[in-house]
């Protein structure tokens, strides 16, 4: 074999390798973002679930408790932002709002010993509880893919190559709220 022929060998080696490695990068920064995208779709079926189950726990609680209406207004506007987060940080901030909000509903609950005991309501509260913990795992599987899809952006060589397509971005964390995360610490006590 004449030496062009092995120089030409060579080159079309060293490309198939530097293409094939630029894809197998290129496809592992697709997998992870699609991962990501699927963990904030997940988030958003539950909170959508939840949007959809606090009317119905608002009008229970109003049949007992009719002049709470600043409460319930303050439900409403917290599910309106909820509903209407379009972003992580806005959906963030919609919790904390939501949070709060809850919080107080519940809080009125608990001053009205028939509500505490009507089965409906006790249904929704359990229920509630339900799609809160879907919630906090689908912010975990979210948060860890963002982490890892971070990660990898950032790291060598596979910023390199990023920076070349520049396709993917970083994706902020689902934090939890500062009054949420006071509630994880010191759990309040419910009674029943």
């Amino acid at each position: 074999m004449p030496t062009w022929g092995i120089i030409l060998l060579v080159i079309v080696v060293v490309i198939v390798f530097i293409v094939s490695f630029i894809a197998g990068i290129y496809n592992s920064l697709v997998k992870l973002d699609e991962r990501v995208n699927e963990a904030w779709s997940d988030i958003t079926v539950q909170l959508k679930y939840r949007a959809d189950l606090i009317p119905n726990v608002v009008e229970t609680v109003k049949g007992y408790a009719k002049h709470e209406k600043e409460t319930f207004q303050m439900v409403t506007e917290a599910r309106t932002a909820a509903m209407g987060a379009k972003t992580v940080k806005q959906a963030a901030e919609a919790e904390k709002e939501m949070q709060g909000a809850l919080g107080k509903l519940f809080a009125i609950a608990e001053a009205y010993p028939e509500l505490k005991s009507n089965e409906n309501f006790l249904k929704l509260q359990g229920q509630l509880q339900d799609v809160e913990d879907k919630i906090q795992a689908a912010r975990r599987f979210y948060n860890a893919g963002a982490k890892d899809l971070n990660t990898k952006i950032k790291t060598f060589p596979t910023n390199l190559v990023n920076n070349i397509i520049g396709h993917f971005k970083k994706r902020d964390y689902f934090e939890v709220p500062e009054a949420e995360k006071a509630a994880i610490e010191k759990a309040p006590d419910v009674k029943f």
